[in-house]
């Protein structure tokens, strides 16, 4: 088990590089995610999560995308696995924040997960495996309107790794920790012919415990992605989040 996550992350390491090499154009762009998590704890196996989240360009100031995520989750006893299946909406706007036209297109994008969490005595790894299918609101051939329906677009795997570190406990007892994780996303499906690697994402926050329910967090996130016609983005993201937590019953 631990040979084949070692290999994972030797691909998330040499996949994006490998793809920074053949790059001929990259794009730089600087935004800010602003997100809300809350996660409804119904007993000692299974939760609810729902995320509502906020992406946006800076300089200039434009709209990229909103989503909404919601999925259920049910812990396995006694293994430090979960597996959950949800569903998102994303409202996607032109990846250009100065583009002419700024078509606002719906994709549902509904996923499964499994993730498995390893305490090794303070520091944490969790290791999440994602796949999800994309569905795209239809456009017409220029992308100016919308069209009625859906059309599937491909699948796509992603795989996360996650360290999470306690720092110190700061006021009482409440502990600020240290959130460094790289996740890898590939493309599958018969439209996917030059972007097979999508994107990967290195993510460094500090998470600090409010109250033991509410939870704040700020960090840096490097988004490099492929298009499909061959263009990569280098996007420097500040992300702002609350996470809530509300437990029912005995769970309370």
């Amino acid at each position: 088990m631990l040979t084949f996550f070692r290999l994972l992350l030797l691909a998330l390491i040499m996949i994006p590089a490998g793809a920074l090499r053949a790059q001929k154009n990259i794009i730089r762009q600087h935004l800010i995610w602003e997100g809300v998590f809350i996660k409804l704890e119904v007993n000692d196996k299974w939760y609810w999560q729902n995320e509502i989240q906020e992406r946006h360009f800076v300089n200039p100031m434009a709209h990229h995308q909103f989503l909404f995520r919601s999925h259920l989750h049910r812990y396995i006893a006694n293994t430090g696995w979960d597996a959950s299946v949800g569903m998102s909406l994303f409202l996607q706007n032109p990846n250009d924040p100065e583009a002419p036209v700024k078509l606002t297109v719906p994709e549902l994008r509904p996923h499964i997960e499994v993730a498995y969490s390893q305490k090794l005595t303070k520091l944490t790894f969790d290791h999440r495996f994602r796949t999800e299918a994309r569905f795209f609101h239809n456009t017409n051939h220029t992308r100016t309107e919308l069209e009625d329906g859906f059309g599937f677009g491909n699948f796509r795997f992603r795989y996360r790794l996650q360290a999470t570190i306690p720092l110190w406990r700061v006021f009482t007892d409440h502990d600020l920790r240290l959130k460094l994780s790289d996740e890898l996303h590939v493309n599958m499906g018969k439209k996917i012919l030059t972007n097979i690697f999508d994107q990967n994402r290195i993510y460094v926050a500090l998470n600090y415990e409010l109250t033991p329910n509410v939870n704040v967090e700020a960090g840096y996130l490097n988004w490099f992605q492929q298009t499909a016609d061959g263009q990569f983005y280098n996007r420097d993201i500040l992300n702002l989040t609350g996470l809530y937590r509300i437990r029912m019953g005995k769970n309370k």
